[in-house]
C-alpha cells in the first residue's frame, strides 16, 4: 500500500501541505539526531565563519563574510547560529549544542544517514504519487529550534528563495525528528495560498556586488487569522508546496523542535533560475531522487 494516498494527494493539491504520520521510526528518527550530535560535538567553526541565521534579509548581509558563507553553502555542510549566542569577542555564551539555528545545505549528498533518509522507498515512493519523473534534491537542512531561543520564521514561501520557471515545481520535505507542537514552534500554513502565486523573489547580485544578494518585490501582508497550525508527531513529516505561506513562531518552551528538511525539484521542463542563490556546482550537480 502507498504511503501516500489518492486522498492525500488530493488534499496535498487542495491545501498546499500535508501532514502525514509515520515516515520514520522512532529509532530512525533517534540514529538521525545522534548522527547530528556527533557532528556539533566536533564543530570546530572558525571566527570568521560564526554567523547568526536570520530569515531577515539586512541582518543575513551585515558583513561580505557572512553573506558569502551562506551563498556557497550549496554544496557543504556549514553552521547558522541563533541570536545572541556569541559574546563580543566570538566566544559562546551557550553550549555549543544548545546554540545552533541550523545546518545546511548538502547533509543529503555527504552525510550518508541522511543521504539514505532523502533517497528512502517512502520518499520516492512520495515523489511518484504525486507524479514527479525526474526529481532532483536541491538542498538539505538540520533545523534545532532550540529551546527558549528558537526563532521566529516569518511568514514566506519557499519559492521566494528557490525559483523556478514554471513556477509549482518544488517541494519541501519536512521531517520531524521530535514532537512537534504548539508550544515548541510548529508550522503554521495558510491553505490554498499556493494558487497565489509569489510577490518576491530573492536574487544574486552581479559578481563583485555587495550585498551579495538582493530581494525583487516585497512579502505581501498576510492575515493573522488565515492561519492554520501542523503539529506532527516525532517521525511524521509534512509536505510543502514552494508557494504556500507557511511560517513558525518562536521557540519559548522548555524542548527543542529538531527535523530534518530538504528540497526537491521537478527538473524536466523546469528551468532553475540563474539568480537563485543556491546552485548546483560541478562538486554537487543537483542530485536525482530516483535511486536503485
Amino acid at each position: 500500500m502507498d504511503f501516500l494516498t489518492d486522498q492525500h494527494t488530493e488534499k496535498y493539491h487542495e491545501d498546499g501541505y500535508l501532514v502525514l504520520e509515520g515516515l520514520l521510526s522512532p529509532t530512525e528518527c533517534d540514529e538521525l539526531r545522534l548522527r547530528m550530535g556527533e557532528i556539533v560535538d566536533r564543530m570546530d567553526v572558525p571566527e570568521h565563519c560564526r554567523v547568526q541565521f536570520s530569515t531577515n534579509h539586512d541582518e543575513q548581509l551585515k558583513t561580505q563574510g557572512n553573506a558569502d558563507y551562506f551563498i556557497t553553502s550549496g554544496d557543504k555542510i556549514r553552521f547558522f547560529f541563533e541570536k545572541g549566542v556569541f559574546d563580543d569577542k566570538g566566544n559562546f555564551t551557550v553550549p555549543k549544542e544548545r546554540s545552533l539555528n541550523k545546518i545546511g545545505h548538502a547533509l543529503h549528498a555527504y552525510e550518508p544517514l541522511f543521504k539514505s533518509a532523502t533517497h528512502s522507498p517512502k520518499i520516492q515512493g512520495i515523489a511518484k504519487k504525486l507524479g514527479l519523473k525526474s526529481p532532483v534534491i536541491l538542498q538539505s537542512m538540520y533545523i534545532f529550534k532550540q529551546p527558549g531561543i528558537g526563532g521566529e520564521v516569518t511568514p514566506h514561501q519557499d519559492a521566494t528563495f528557490l525559483h523556478t520557471e514554471p513556477l509549482g515545481r518544488v517541494l519541501g520535505v519536512w521531517i520531524a525528528l521530535e514532537d512537534v507542537t504548539l508550544d515548541n514552534g510548529c508550522l503554521w500554513f495558510i491553505p490554498g495560498s499556493h494558487k497565489n502565486g509569489i510577490t518576491r523573489r530573492m536574487v544574486r547580485n552581479p559578481k563583485g556586488t555587495c550585498p551579495l544578494t538582493d530581494f525583487v518585490g516585497r512579502e505581501a501582508t498576510y492575515d493573522n487569522k488565515l492561519f492554520l497550525p501542523a503539529p506532527v508527531k516525532k517521525g511524521g513529516v509534512v509536505l510543502i508546496h514552494g508557494e504556500v505561506v507557511h511560517k513558525s513562531d518562536q521557540n519559548m518552551s522548555e524542548k527543542s523542535r529538531q527535523v530534518y528538511t530538504f528540497h526537491i525539484m521537478e527538473s524536466k521542463k523546469t528551468r532553475w533560475n540563474a539568480e537563485n542563490w543556491l546552485q548546483p556546482t560541478e562538486e554537487l550537480p543537483f542530485p536525482e531522487l530516483y535511486t536503485k
